[in-house]
């Protein structure tokens, strides 16, 4: 190719955002724009003064034409997504199982891979006899069948003259159509967000260079159809088997307790092995495979999804037909039986979470390499997966008891009711000694934080030579350094935080269990200030688990309303649902099964139509969606791309936190395929931060760009310069350097090297 007819190809710069929903306005610094491509969810616009920038790239002087890629809407467009908030728990879960230590060895990776997916089935089994114990134990069991409960609640007159069988399975409709729901959300946001297709397959004969070093490279790594179907499928079944158990039970205790093994026992305990039968297929079906990824898994299961659906349903129907079955006599006391079954759930979590932490330990020492908690990262998020869960669970019960029995204690003296089960009250009472113990974690890391801020102001004066310094400009700054620096302290914060919430957990577990009551009534016999604390904690716990609920329900009442609500609580979306859903198919989808196919679509015909190079700069979370993207290019179309990187968590989090796919070796694979990619970062960032990669040639981080750009007053900055820690890093000079550099190396490197024509994947450029 002539150089003249270089300088009259197009160049783009393709930007992508971070997270908060930065708008394309914004991005473009303009508020003239025009969408390219895409739709009002995720799109490609530019200014409208370069709409037909491909028709005339003359005039661009081979500069980079901007294009920005929104992707905001995916996690904070309608208000609908406010309601994800009662998923938490869900995406939690989902989160541990991509914290995986990475491992030379398929066995240890597919004991966590099962371990944890077990776990998430617990959480939807947590959900479910959450929703039991509301609708079917407090309401239906305790409250419609005292007359002291019920007077006066209108809603409740056509319960209150039925047995309490008929009760319960009338309770049994809420519990049962949320899990329909559930089911029905998970299927319609797959085809909404995640069903896109990835860029046609390479060649037959091997996957993308870098497969065997990153899972990210692989063709099925944003494509999971099956595995989510069949977890779906195994969810659902679950949940309305525990809705099944719960009508199950409490009448076949009182045909046992009537008759012994009569006509009706003996109907029940073949519905019990029905049960039986059909829970071990669940959990055969929740182990039994794993995500493909080295193409996309097109195949499904219909049989096997409708025979797990068709069975529970009908022994939920079977279950509800024996409940309702006429028993003479039979009167409701106490709590409904079937709440017993927390504290086993409880006990099996804990079980589950001490093997994974034994497996994941030893994957650790294994696959070795720098990982968060010595391999314990995954663990302790599916252990904080579960105490949302438990405080949802116990927060829901203890706020629907107290509306019920009108402000007086459930369970207490002169109660209409008995309460939801002992076991939540102990968990509620933990609270208070957890949020003791989180109080004096930040009083400590906070004089930590003052020492340190003090030991950098020395450090930001030197950094300044020239200036006049002044006190309070020079803590200022130490200031934003320290409490940057406290981001790769985390870990030990987290592990702190998960270690008591284990023992407090443990100790809730056996304080229910050996006293049978709840804790100010356990404690009575004991000392007077050991009897108060038990009560204040009780009391308190009951209060801040419920005050949590409320508070909950209230940011996603307010986020559904408020756009501006919806954008500050889809951050945690942004950062939470990056990952598809491999553990729990209820989590809230993974918007990446979108952009990055979107990104990698745009990037790979953009280059094959117009031969031009494309700048691919990415901001925060844009930068782990630009990575994921460039991971998926053939090796034709990543040669005309670089990649500008700044305020980045690729280093800094998700190569510590998720090693096995972002980890030191997989970005340095990277950089070695892609070798253009610059990196900007600032020492006040709490959130970027350099990528340290050992590889050959010009490094990928630059020097740590000055923040505040001024210290003091100069002729270039009249007026005080502000901290930017994280933010507006296209308004420091080096930004606009470091891509006209970019740009230059990619038109050396690829000069008369034209894109590969009539595929999209797979083969080598020529040069």
């Amino acid at each position: 190719m002539r150089s003249d007819t270089v300088r009259t190809e197009l160049s783009l710069e393709l930007l992508v955002h971070g997270v908060g929903g930065t708008t394309p306005q914004t991005m473009l610094n303009d508020p003239r724009i025009t969408r390219v491509c895409g739709d009002d969810t995720a799109g490609i616009y530019r200014r409208a003064d370069d709409a037909d920038a491909e028709n005339r790239p003359e005039e661009y002087g081979g500069g980079p034409v901007p294009d920005a890629y929104s992707w905001c809407n995916l996690t904070s467009g309608d208000g609908s997504r406010a309601l994800w908030l009662l998923l938490l728990p869900f995406m939690v879960a989902n989160l541990a199982h991509w914290m995986r230590p990475p491992v030379s060895r398929p066995g240890p990776d597919r004991a966590y891979d099962v371990l944890v997916r077990l776990l998430a089935l617990s959480l939807t089994v947590l959900l479910v006899a959450a929703v039991c114990e509301v609708a079917m134990d407090l309401v239906a069991w305790q409250c419609a069948g005292n007359a002291a409960c019920a007077g006066g609640k209108t809603w409740l007159s056509f319960l209150a003259d039925h047995e309490p069988g008929r009760r319960i399975a009338a309770g049994a409709v809420l519990p049962a159509g949320l899990t329909l729901l559930l089911w029905w959300l998970s299927r319609r946001t797959w085809y909404a967000y995640e069903s896109q297709r990835p860029l046609p397959g390479p060649p037959a004969d091997g996957e993308p260079e870098g497969a065997d070093v990153t899972p990210l490279a692989r063709r099925g790594f944003w494509y999971g159809r099956r595995l989510v179907a069949r977890l779906r499928a195994a969810h659902t079944a679950a949940g309305l088997l525990t809705v099944s158990v719960a009508l199950l039970v409490p009448p076949l205790g009182r045909d046992m307790d009537v008759g012994g093994i009569g006509t009706l026992a003996a109907v029940g305990w073949l519905l019990t092995g029905v049960l039986a039968g059909l829970t071990v297929a669940v959990v055969a079906v929740t182990c039994g495979m794993g995500r493909s990824e080295h193409a996309p898994d097109e195949a499904l299961d219909p049989r096997l999804a409708r025979a797990m659906l068709g069975g529970t349903a009908a022994a939920l129907l079977a279950a509800a037909g024996y409940a309702c079955w006429h028993r003479p006599g039979w009167s409701a006391t106490g709590r409904l039986p079937a709440g017993e079954a927390f504290g086993w759930l409880a006990l099996l979590q804990g079980l589950l979470l001490v093997v994974l932490g034994v497996v994941a330990h030893r994957m650790h020492r294994s696959g070795g390499g720098p990982t968060e908690l010595r391999g314990l990262g995954g663990p302790v998020v599916a252990l904080l997966a579960c105490s949302l869960g438990g405080v949802l669970t116990g927060g829901i019960a203890q706020r629907v008891a107290d509306w019920l029995d009108r402000g007086a204690t459930p369970g207490g003296g002169g109660s209409a009711v008995a309460g939801p089960p002992v076991l939540l009250s102990w968990q509620a009472s933990a609270i208070p000694v957890l949020l003791l113990v989180l109080a004096v974690v930040v009083v400590v890391r906070g004089r930590r934080l003052l020492r340190r801020t003090r030991a950098l102001t020395t450090q930001v004066e030197a950094d300044y030579p020239e200036e006049e310094h002044e006190p309070a400009r020079s803590r200022q700054i130490a200031m934003a350094r320290a409490r940057a620096e406290l981001t790769d302290q985390a870990a030990l914060f987290i592990g702190v935080i998960g270690a008591v919430s284990f023992l407090l957990g443990a100790g809730a577990l056996a304080g229910a269990w050996i006293s049978g009551s709840v804790p100010g009534r356990a404690s009575a016999a004991a000392p007077g200030i050991v009897h108060t604390t038990a009560e204040t904690a009780q009391g308190l716990g009951s209060w801040l688990v419920g005050a949590g609920v409320v508070a909950l329900i209230a940011l996603g009442r307010r986020a559904y309303r408020d756009a501006g609500a919806r954008r500050t609580v889809g951050i945690l979306w942004d950062v939470g649902t990056f990952w598809p859903r491999a553990a729990h198919p209820f989590a809230p989808p993974c918007y990446a099964e979108r952009a990055v196919p979107d990104l990698t679509w745009r990037m790979t015909t953009w280059t094959r139509t117009h031969h031009g190079r494309i700048i691919l700069s990415g901001h925060s979370q844009g930068s782990v969606l630009a990575a994921a993207a460039v991971w998926q290019l053939d090796p034709a179309t990543r040669g005309r791309i670089a990649l500008l990187t700044y305020g980045s968590p690729l280093g800094r989090l998700y190569g510590r936190w998720f090693p096995t796919y972002f980890g030191p070796a997989a970005l340095t694979a990277l950089h070695g395929e892609l070798h253009a990619w610059r990196n900007l970062w600032r020492r006040t960032d709490p959130i970027g931060g350099p990528l340290h990669l050992d590889e050959p040639g010009p490094p990928v981080d630059r020097e740590p760009l000055p923040d505040p750009a001024a210290y003091g007053r100069t002729e270039e900055h009249p007026l005080p310069a502000p901290l930017l820690t994280h933010f507006d890093y296209q308004a420091d000079p080096a930004f606009e350097a470091e891509r006209g550099a970019l740009l230059k190396w990619l038109y050396r490197s690829t000069e008369g090297v034209l894109p590969a024509q009539g595929q999209a994947s797979g083969g080598r450029s020529s040069g």
